[in-house]
C-alpha cells in the first residue's frame, strides 16, 4: 500500500498579513498531482485542516474542492482534526461522507475503530485518532493524570484492543508534540501545566504512525514521522524543506518512506546588517524576490527604513532593531512625575532610536501630545513647573 502522509494545511492562514489561500491552493493541485502520479492508495492528513475554529468562507470552499478531487481520485483518505479545527464542524456529516471514500475522524471515542482497507497483501487498519485536549477526555476516559502523555496512551491502548481482535497491518493518524521532535515559532501552544510531550515509545507497535501538529517534517523512528506543513507559517521555518511522506507498507509493514517535495510559492530570507550595507550589499540579490525578515543593526534606528529597504527586496514583511552597542537600557525608568508628556515621548525616541529627534519631530510630537490632551495648556504649564 502506497501512503500519502500530510498534515497542517492551516487553510485560510495568513502569513504577517499576505493572505496565503493562493499558495494553498496550488498545494492542493500539488497534492492531487502526486497521488495520480504516483498511483497513492491512500492519503492521510493529521489534523489541523484549518488555521481557526470557525474558519473562513473561502477556506471552507477551498476544503471542499480538495476533498472532492481526493474523491474523485483512485486513493482513499482518511483526515483526523488537530488542535486549530472545530472538531465538531470538521466531522459534520462524516458518515454520509465515508460513502465517498473520505473517512473524517473528529470523535475521541472512536480512536479504537478504525477504517479498514485491502491491498494484496491483506488488510490494513487505518486509525484515526483527533487530536485529544485531556481536559475534555479525562472524565470520560478516567484518566488518572491530566496530560497529553495519559490522553494519548489511553488512545493507543484502545487502538491495541481492537488491533488484537484481527490480522491487520496498522496506521495510527495522531496530533500531538511527541518526544525528540523540534517545533517552529508558528505551532499554537498545546501544553497543559506546562506539559505537552508525549513520548515516541507510544507508536511503538504500529506499522506507521503519521503525526501532526509541528510543522517541520521529522523522523523520530522509521516508522514515527511528522510531515510538517506543507507551506512555511514563520520566519523559522526558513530552512525547512516542505511536503509530504510517501510511505510503502509491504506485507510485514512498513518498508520506506520517501520524502515529496511541495512547490514554493516565495522563497523566505532572514538578513543582518547595516541599513546601507543590505540595500549595497550584491551577495543579497537572492533574496530580492523572497519574503524578507531584516535586523537591522545600525547604531542610529534609520528613517523610513521599511520603505527604503522594500526599494530593493519589496517582498519585507518584518524588521527588527538590534543597534549596535545595545541601548535599551538607556530607556528611562524614572517616574514621570513633575515632567511633561512631550519631555517623556522626546526622550523615548532618543532612547529607542540612538540619537535625538530633529526639530520637526520634536514639533509633530507636540502636537500629538495637545491634540490627546483636553486641553492643550496643561501640558504647557506643567512643563513650565519642571
Amino acid at each position: 500500500m502506497r501512503i500519502l502522509h500530510t498534515s497542517d494545511w492551516h487553510l485560510g492562514r495568513s502569513f504577517h498579513r499576505e493572505g496565503m489561500l493562493t499558495h494553498q491552493a496550488a498545494y492542493v493541485d500539488h497534492l492531487v498531482e502526486v497521488v495520480e502520479r504516483e498511483r497513492v492508495d491512500l492519503v492521510v492528513v493529521a489534523g489541523d485542516v484549518y488555521d481557526r475554529a470557525l474558519p473562513h468562507v473561502d477556506a471552507v470552499r477551498l476544503a471542499d474542492e480538495a476533498l472532492a478531487r481526493l474523491a474523485a481520485s483512485p486513493a482513499k483518505v482518511v483526515i483526523t482534526s488537530g488542535n486549530h479545527d472545530s472538531a465538531q464542524r470538521l466531522g459534520f456529516s462524516s458518515r454520509l461522507i465515508d460513502a465517498a471514500g473520505v473517512f473524517i475522524r473528529t470523535d475521541a471515542a472512536g480512536a479504537g475503530t478504525p477504517v479498514l482497507l485491502d491491498d494484496r497483501h491483506g488488510t490494513v487498519a487505518v486509525y484515526g485518532i483527533p487530536y485529544l485536549d485531556p481536559d475534555a477526555v479525562r472524565e470520560p476516559w478516567g484518566l488518572a493524570a491530566r496530560s497529553h502523555e495519559a490522553a494519548l496512551t489511553e488512545a493507543m491502548r484502545r487502538v491495541h484492543a481492537d488491533r488484537a481482535t484481527r490480522d491487520a497491518r496498522s496506521v495510527v493518524l495522531a496530533h500531538a508534540f511527541v518526544a525528540g521532535a523540534q517545533p517552529s515559532d508558528s505551532e499554537r501552544d498545546i501544553s497543559v501545566g506546562g506539559v505537552s510531550l508525549v513520548p515516541t515509545g507510544v507508536f511503538a507497535d504500529v506499522d506507521y504512525a503519521a503525526l501532526g501538529h509541528l510543522h517541520g517534517r521529522q523522523t523520530l523512528a522509521d516508522h514515527v514521522r511528522y510531515s510538517g506543513s506543507p507551506l512555511a507559517y514563520s520566519f523559522s521555518e526558513a530552512g525547512h524543506v516542505k511536503g509530504s511522506w510517501l510511505v510503502e507498507l509491504g506485507a510485514d509493514g512498513f518498508e520506506r518512506a520517501d520524502f515529496v517535495e511541495a512547490p514554493v510559492p516565495r522563497r523566505l530570507a532572514r538578513i543582518r546588517g547595516t541599513l546601507d550595507d543590505l540595500l549595497h550589499d550584491l551577495t543579497l540579490t537572492e533574496h530580492e524576490d523572497a519574503w524578507v525578515q531584516a535586523t537591522l543593526t545600525d547604531a542610529v534606528r534609520p528613517l523610513q527604513a521599511m520603505d527604503r529597504l522594500r526599494s530593493r527586496f519589496p517582498h519585507t514583511l518584518v524588521i527588527g532593531f538590534e543597534p549596535v552597542g545595545d541601548r535599551r537600557a538607556a530607556v528611562p525608568t524614572a517616574a514621570p512625575h513633575g515632567r511633561s508628556d512631550h519631555a517623556i515621548a522626546l526622550d523615548f525616541v532618543e532612547a529607542m532610536r540612538g540619537a535625538p529627534a530633529t526639530r520637526a519631530e520634536a514639533a509633530l510630537l507636540q502636537t500629538a501630545v495637545d491634540a490627546c490632551c483636553e486641553d492643550p495648556d496643561v501640558d504647557v504649564l506643567v512643563s513650565e513647573a519642571g
